[in-house]
């Protein structure tokens, strides 16, 4: 197995392993990531941080030294007590994520630098309480583990929340819960008319809600990039994580929600009021633009269609146009808006993304969407009309 030589100056934490794989395919290596699983002695973990995780250890989160507290904690436990010869199987293991790694095969060891459980604290804590609870006695314990190489920070953050919340429609069942996604139904319920309903939990799938998550998607992807600045979020750069970054998108939201909350002014009430009056707009120039029938004749394969008409745009090509229209957000009374100016037309939007479809993205409608240089060839040609009509 060929491993790479680690770079100086990093954190380095040995992690001594019985079994390891290397599951990475072409796809992993095309990303940038590689990915291994294995078995390893559960004491091997207790030295890892949680500093990537989005949830600690909830003893120690909340402050107190009860061990065991809550029936995850409670069956964990139990399992170390009482079936240790299972606990690799029994167990949803740990995974962690890491910048770089190698192999020591003769022996056995694995180096990470700048290593983190992502998913797992809950395991570990309770590992920790019981090895300090046993002593020279702890039962040997194996722990199956996945560790996931990558130099992508923004990737490692949305591992870490899909992992946690297992999945993202968790997380809209949270957010849905606590009343964060309020404002957003009721103002798309007062521009659109009708018994509208937005997607809050994640048993709500039939058609008749609007699909939450992707309206936030678009959201971020139409905000300019200077309202960011001075808010929770901050300026995030090119647009390409609103294509392939879903659940950072709600999280987002959720934050600029939790800042507005309560106050009277201020960049993150402004930027939460500008949500909430753009997403009306938002959601029906993502419906337009979804079966747009200027792609006919495009050519492009992928784009579904029906008796001649377009039905079905991918979202890796229309994300990157969406962003690009951030640059005509204005101010509109008390509302906003997005004001293309008519001098540029449909068709040559179209017409750019297809050649970045074709030529950037290798006629690939996933790599279009995350690929940063799609977006920037869509913002050249809008930037270029934004200065025109100045």
């Amino acid at each position: 197995m060929n491993t790479p030589t680690l770079k100086k100056g990093k954190e380095i934490l040995s992690l001594a392993y019985d079994s390891i794989r290397n599951i990475s395919c072409d796809h992993d290596s095309d990303n940038g990531r590689r990915v291994m699983v294995g078995r390893a002695l559960a004491t091997e973990f207790l030295q890892l941080n949680t500093d990537e995780n989005v949830r600690a250890y909830l003893v120690d989160a909340e402050g107190k030294k009860k061990k065991r507290r809550g029936e995850v904690h409670r069956k964990i436990a139990d399992t170390i007590d009482n079936y240790p010869e299972n606990f690799c199987v029994l167990n949803g293991g740990i995974v962690i994520v890491a910048r770089d790694y190698s192999l020591d095969e003769k022996s056995k060891t694995m180096s990470l630098v700048s290593p983190s459980i992502i998913n797992g604290a809950q395991t570990q804590g309770v590992l920790r309480d019981c090895y300090e609870s046993y002593g020279d006695d702890f039962p040997e314990v194996y722990v199956t583990f996945e560790v996931i190489i990558t130099a992508d920070e923004d990737l490692i953050s949305e591992i870490s929340i899909a992992r946690n919340f297992q999945n993202d429609v968790q997380n809209i069942s949270i957010a849905g819960s606590r009343g964060i996604l309020d404002d957003l139904e009721e103002a798309l319920k007062n521009a659109l008319q009708g018994d509208v309903k937005i997607r809050k939990s994640e048993t709500d799938r039939s058609d008749e809600f609007i699909d939450t998550e992707k309206l936030l998607q678009v959201l971020m992807a139409l905000t300019p990039n200077e309202m960011l600045t001075g808010t929770v979020i901050g300026d995030r750069g090119n647009k390409a994580y609103t294509y392939s970054q879903k659940a950072t998108c709600l999280k987002d939201f959720s934050k600029v929600h939790e800042a507005a909350n309560g106050k009277k002014k201020g960049s993150d009430v402004d930027l939460y009021n500008f949500f909430i009056a753009l997403a009306p707009e938002a959601y029906e120039l993502y419906e337009r633009w979804k079966s747009h029938q200027g792609f006919r004749g495009t050519r492009i394969r992928i784009i579904e269609r029906e008796n001649g008409s377009i039905v079905e745009v991918p979202d890796g090509i229309l994300f990157p146009i969406l962003a690009s229209l951030s640059v005509f957000v204005s101010k509109k009374g008390n509302g906003w808006t997005i004001a293309k100016p008519k001098e540029l037309d449909d068709r040559e939007l179209i017409e750019t993304a297809k050649t970045a479809y074709m030529e950037i993205a290798g006629s690939n409608p996933q790599t279009m969407g995350k690929k940063a240089a799609c977006y920037s060839a869509l913002l050249n040609i809008t930037s270029i009309y934004k200065k025109l009509i100045k």
